[in-house]
């Protein structure tokens, strides 16, 4: 199997589940994909494999191929739509406390 180079920068999360008494490997990027394994290494192998496959077929199909998240450079803001009752107690709850929303946001986030 040819692995693709970015194939090791995907961020993966192997989790049990009691349901399927098996580990369940997927791929953040590839939010459609899961594969099951008898253990957390066979699950990694088993998502590596498929990820390599779906870029391939990505690929042939000329489909955008997913940029990894660690490669990604994010701007830091983030637009949130909120009811106006939340806006008004979120303008509270920082007045009382002396920052900006966003300020205020940020140190519940935290």
């Amino acid at each position: 199997m040819k692995r693709n180079s970015l194939l090791d920068k995907y961020t993966y999360r192997i989790e049990w589940s009691e349901e399927d008494q098996a580990h369940i490997g997927r791929c953040l990027e590839f939010p459609s994909l899961a594969v099951h394994g008898k253990s957390a290494e066979e699950a990694l192998k088993e998502i590596e494999y498929l990820v390599n496959e779906t870029i391939k077929w990505m690929h042939e199909e000329k489909e955008v191929i997913p940029e990894p998240y660690g490669l990604k450079k994010f701007k830091g803001n983030l637009t949130l739509r909120i009811t106006p009752e939340m806006h008004r107690y979120l303008a509270i709850r920082s007045a009382e406390e002396g920052v900006s929303i966003n300020q205020y946001i940020l140190s519940k986030l935290s």
